[in-house]
C-alpha cells in the first residue's frame, strides 16, 4: 500500500528571511509508505536525519530498515530490549551512575506505539512540498529567541523545553508531535547528538508542531525581530523614559 501525502497549504515563505545557516527542515509520520517519494539509501540515526535533510535535494522518506540507533525504539519500529529497559547501558558509558537511574527514563519517554507510523518523511524548506507535522529549525540563540517569542508574542505561551541526557530524538520528534508544545533543546547536551557528531555545539534545536506553525507565521509577520532594546545603552534610557511616564520605582 502507499499514501498520498497532504501537499503544502501554508505559505512557509517568511522562514526564508530568518537567514538560518540551515533551512529549516518539514516531518511527516506515515502509516503507509508515501506516494511519489524516495527512500533514503543507506542506514541513519534518527538525529543524523535532519542534518541529511539539510543537505538533500529533494525529499526522502526513512523506514525500520533505515534508522540504526535507538529510534526504532522510539517510532514503535521494535520493543524496547529488556537490557535497555533495565537500565544497562547508561552507567556502562557513564551516563548515570546506577541502573535505577536509567531506568526511570522509560517513565517519561514519548514513544510511538508500535505499528501507528511506518515511515517518516523529511524535506527541508527548499524542496518542501508537503503538509508538515512538525518544522524543525537548527538555529543560534539569537535566531531562536526570535522564534520563541514568535510562539509567545500573540498568546503569552511558556517556554517549556523538555529533555534528558539521552534520546533526545523521542523529544524532538514524538514529544511535540503528540503533546502539541513546541520544543528546543541546545546542541552538546545529548548524548547521541554529541557522541554521533551531528552537530557543532552551542546551536538551538526547535521543534515546532504544526498546529503552532500559523501562529508562528503570523507573529513573524506582525512583530519587531531585532528590539531596539537588545542594546544596553538603548535599554537603560527607554527604561529610565519608561519609569518616569509611568511613574514606575525602577
Amino acid at each position: 500500500m502507499s499514501q498520498k501525502v497532504s501537499p503544502l497549504r501554508i505559505d512557509l515563505s517568511v522562514f526564508k528571511k530568518l537567514a538560518l545557516e540551515k533551512p529549516p527542515v518539514g516531518v511527516k509520520f506515515l502509516y503507509d509508505v508515501p506516494e511519489g517519494f524516495s527512500r533514503f539509501p543507506g542506514k541513519i540515526a534518527l538525529c543524523e536525519a535532519i542534518r541529511e535533510a539539510h543537505l538533500a535535494k529533494s525529499p526522502f522518506y526513512i523506514d525500520k530498515g533505515n534508522e540504526d540507533c535507538v529510534g526504532k525504539m522510539v517510532l514503535g519500529w521494535t520493543d524496547v530490549l529488556p537490557i535497555l529497559e533495565a537500565g544497562q547501558l547508561g552507567p556502562v558509558l557513564g551516563i548515570y551512575q546506577e541502573a535505577r537511574a536509567n531506568m526511570r527514563i522509560y517513565q517519561h519517554l514519548p514513544t510511538f506505539s508500535k505499528g501507528t507510523v511506518n515511515y517518516v518523511l523529511f524535506a527541508n524548506l527548499e524542496n518542501l512540498n508537503f503538509d508538515p507535522d512538525l518544522m524543525i529549525f537548527y538555529t543560534s540563540p539569537n535566531q531562536a529567541e526570535i522564534i520563541l517569542r514568535a510562539m509567545s508574542y500573540s498568546t503569552g505561551e511558556l517556554w517549556e523545553p523538555k529533555l534528558m541526557p539521552v534520546v533526545v530524538c523521542a523529544w524532538l520528534y514524538v514529544y511535540p508531535f503528540k503533546s502539541g508544545k513546541v520544543n528546543f533543546c541546545i546542541t552538546g547536551l545529548s548524548y547521541g547528538l554529541k557522541a554521533r557528531e551531528v552537530f557543532p555545539e552551542g546551536k538551538v534545536l526547535i521543534s515546532v508542531p504544526w498546529n503552532w506553525i500559523p501562529t508562528i507565521i503570523k507573529s513573524l509577520e506582525e512583530m519587531q525581530w531585532q528590539l531596539p532594546t537588545y542594546n544596553r545603552e538603548v535599554y537603560l534610557a527607554e527604561m529610565k523614559r519608561i519609569a518616569e511616564e509611568f511613574k514606575l520605582p525602577l
